[in-house]
This record gives structure tokens, sequence and C-alpha cells, in this order.
């Protein structure tokens, strides 16, 4: 089992692995074999985001495309389950379904927060910004619709996570797409294709979570870091891991501890993050009120102008449609793996739960980033060319800025502690792909705990393009698989929530508080 590991770590961390800033690459790793690994890690990225050409709207990534048609399809299949189950989801996350007694490690706000947390954060502040710089002001129409679509993926996903768990001898349990496509699709008796799509989900999910969910974050939280405290005079610039290696303790200490232990950390530092920021913007919209209405006017017009800034009415509905998936992650998975630990026995109502997260990820905090860069810009289209990641949290401090001088520190604070809760819920999801390849010992996990902090290290000093594009790669090859699963089991949680609902409003489920 120990050697199995082993090659598996050095075939998947092969990528990760890569030189910093001011290392000779040729120390770690000799020219012919980097380039073999970039070669490969480019192949992964060409296969996922390969492009089809689609009548009317032309050459598109297919991925995108897999996950709209699929958010589409359990929205009109559930009956519209996102908005008529809204409310029920409130009553839900506020513990008046809660029984003490039922099985699970966290409690449903618990598992929200987690959730929320692999998915909030730089994506709403800087892919919001691009969103606007290249659509205009009518990307942010799109990215609310799919954002209200992608409600239903989660329910769905996140239904089958719980029903699907794993509980475990010392009462931890584990869930996830691994579990409900194997088993799940067992039942269907196609087990054969069930255990090939757990296994090719597994594998992304751990190379996402050491790359999109670890260097990734790391890297543009240790960004904005020497930004903050003076550029190219910071104390971290050129000394950038040892910011790495303090995160990495942090990590450490709270992966350590479990599920219970990251819940415990995530449902503090979510709603404090979300508060302060959407408490800015509420801020900054209304000292700008009057201009409210000419906004949403350009969001509209925008959306369906002819002569929107890239492409037209198509090209604003695809920025619209990417930056909203790669924002609230409907559709990848990753969430159902955190939601299957919620003390609860009823799965239709942890699904319930979860479509709560696209609104509050993408229509909330999304929606308002967009009408603070818009109000603040006072253009339908903004004109700037945004390079990288903190050109695009420039934009948005800047907007902030204009309005609250003091904005922008807290606003870098923000993004490192956003980066710090979704590398913490990555690193459980991670764990539980792992766990699921090589099984549940205490060296299996330990081994992968080591590997994540080590990659926070890493990822903070890194400045390999190629590294962190494979592993945003990696993070949406995840959908292939469980999205095609979810159309195999649709129709037993579409079962299921009916007969949820009808105990509901017999009184069977019994609210106890």
């Amino acid at each position: 089992m120990r050697k199995k590991i082993l090659a598996f770590t050095l075939m998947l961390c092969a990528p990760f692995l890569t030189f910093a800033q001011g290392v000779d690459s040729s120390l770690l790793l000799t020219g012919t074999l980097w380039e073999t690994i970039e070669g490969i890690m480019d192949g992964v990225m060409n296969l996922v985001f390969f492009e089809i050409n689609f009548p009317i709207i032309g050459n598109r990534p297919f991925v995108l495309i897999w996950l709209v048609i699929g958010a589409l399809f359990f929205t009109i299949y559930n009956g519209f389950v996102n908005f008529w189950g809204f409310k029920h989801a409130l009553d839900v996350v506020r513990g008046k379904f809660d029984d003490p007694s039922d099985p699970g490690e966290v409690s449903h706000f618990q598992a929200l927060a987690t959730a929320l947390s692999g998915t909030v954060g730089v994506g709403n502040i800087a892919g919001v910004a691009l969103a606007i710089s290249l659509g205009g002001a009518g990307a942010t129409f799109w990215i609310i619709l799919v954002g209200l679509f992608g409600m239903s993926s989660k329910f769905v996903e996140c239904t089958l996570g719980l029903k699907y768990r794993k509980e475990l001898p010392d009462g931890s349990v584990s869930g996830g797409p691994m579990y409900y496509l194997s088993e799940g699709l067992a039942k269907k008796g196609v087990g054969g294709l069930g255990k090939v799509l757990a296994v090719l989900f597994a594998i992304a999910c751990i190379g996402g979570s050491f790359g999109g969910g670890n260097m990734v974050q790391i890297n543009q939280a240790t960004s904005q870091l020497v930004t903050v405290t003076g550029g190219t005079e910071s104390f971290f610039f050129g000394n950038e891991w040892m910011f790495g290696a303090a995160m990495a303790v942090l990590v450490g200490i709270v992966i350590l501890g479990g599920i219970k232990s990251i819940a415990n950390v995530t449902d503090k530092i979510v709603p404090f993050m979300v508060g302060v920021y959407l408490i800015g913007a509420i801020i900054v919209i209304g000292y700008h009120f009057t201009d409210i209405p000419w906004a949403f006017g350009e969001i509209i017009r925008g959306a369906f102008s002819k002569h929107a800034a890239f492409g037209g009415f198509v090209g604003v509905l695809m920025i619209g449609v990417q930056r909203a998936a790669f924002s609230n992650e409907a559709g990848i998975g990753s969430a159902s793996i955190a939601h299957a630990a919620a003390k609860t026995d009823e799965p239709i109502s942890e699904g319930i739960v979860a479509l709560l997260e696209p609104f509050i990820d993408t229509v909330v905090v999304c929606t308002m980033t967009a009408l603070v860069i818009i109000i603040t810009q006072n253009a339908p289209e903004a004109s700037v060319a945004l390079a990288n990641d903190a050109e695009k949290i420039a934009l948005t401090s800047r907007s902030f800025a204009s309005v609250i001088p003091w904005f922008p520190p807290i606003l870098a604070m923000a993004v490192i502690l956003f980066a710090l809760s979704t590398m913490i819920a990555w690193s459980y999801y991670g764990l539980k792909a792992w766990t699921y390849l090589f099984g549940e010992s205490k060296i299996a996990e330990n081994i992968y705990k080591l590997i994540f902090c080590l990659m926070v290290i890493v990822g903070s000093a890194t400045s390999s393009t190629s590294v962190f594009n494979f592993g945003d790669a990696m993070i949406f090859a995840m959908c292939f698989p469980n999205v095609l699963g979810l159309y195999f089991l649709a129709p037993e949680v579409k079962a299921d929530l009916k007969d949820y609902f009808a105990r509901v409003k017999s009184g069977e489920i019994k609210k106890f508080r």
C-alpha cells in the first residue's frame, strides 16, 4: 500500500513540484524531464478545455456547455426546486429541523460554510472584474442567470453525496461523487462504468486540491500581501516562501483536526469576511444610490447588445457563463463531499441547503461586486486589459477605494482569508478522494496532509503559469464523470424529493424548534 501511495504521489505531484522564483529549474528537474511534464500539463489542459464548434455560438469550451446543459436539465427535471425550495432551505440551515440524534459530524450551517469556503473568494473579486472588463456590464446578467440554474446542480449532487455516504467505525463519514458514482451506478446495473467514473473523479479531485484549491490560492494571497506591504520594497518580496510556511502551519493545525475542526474555522471566517465585503459594497452602492437604476439598465441592455465589448451578445453570454461556472463550481461535485458530513438522515434536506451556495456565492456576492465596479467606473464597458489576477483585484480595489479610501488593505486581508478558507476546504475534498483510492488509514491520511502543506509553501513562491492552469483544469475535469453520473441518478433524487416534501407536509418530518 505504501509503495502504491508513493508511486501515485510522485506521478500526481510532479507537475506541481516545479521551480520557484529565483531557483534554476535544473537544480530540481532536468530540462528534458521538465519539458515532458510541461507537455503533459498542457495536454491535460487542452483535453479538459477542448472547444467544439456549436451552431450560433461558435467555438466554445465543451466543459462550459456540459455544465450549463446539466444545470438547465436538473432545474427543469426537478420542477424548479431552486426557487420553490428556497424558503425551506433557510429553515433547515437555521436549524429548525435539526435532530441532535441524527448521524453525521457537523451541522447544516457548518456544512454550508465549509462548502462556501471552497468557492467564495478570489473568483468573486477578480473573476467579476475580468468579466466586466471583457464583456461589459451585460456579463453580470448571465453570471446571475447561470448562478440561479447552478443551484439545481448543487441540490442533486449534494443530496446524493449524503445519501451514499460511508459511516466509519469512529463515527466519522466519507461521502461525495466517489461513492455515489460507484455505488449508485452499481444499483443501475452499470457498476463497471461507475467505478471508472469514481476513480477518474478521485484522481482529478486530488490534483485539483493541490493546484486550484491550494497553490493558486496561496500564490494570489502572497501577491496581495506583497502589494499592500510595499511591493518591491516589501519584506516579503523575494521571501514569499516565509509567508507560505506560516500559512502552511495554520492550514496544518486546522486540517489535522478533521472536518469538525475545519467546520469550526470556516463557519467563522466565511460569514465574517462575506459580511465585511458586502457591507463595503453596500456603502459604495449606497453612496451612488441614484446610479443604481442606470447600472441595472446597463446590465440588461448590455446582456443583449449586438455591439457589446467582446463579440456582441454571444460573447457576453459566454463570458458570463464562464465566470459563473468558475465561481460557484456547481456540477463539479466538490461541495457534496462537505455536505456528506452533515448531521441528518434526510439526504434531500441537505441537498436543499446546498442550493443556497450558488445563490450566495454568485447571485449575491458576484452581483454586488459587479455593481460596485459598474457604478464607480461609470461606464457600461471597461476598456482596460487585465493580464493577471493582481490587476483584476486592483480594478475591484480601486472601485471600493473611490468611496472608501481605506478599504484596499481590508480587501487584501479578505483575499488572504478567503484563500486560507478555500485551501482548508479543498484539503478535505482532496483527502476524501485520497482515502477513497488508498483506504481509510492514518498513514494514508497523514501522507496526504503533509504533501498538501508542502504545496502551500511551494505555491507561495512558484511562478509557473502551466502549473496553475493545470490545477484549474484538474478541478474542471471533475465535472465530466460527476455530471454524467448525475444523469443516471436523477430519477431517484426526483422520487426522494417528492417523498420528502410529502412527509414535511404531513408533519412526519417535524420542526424541532
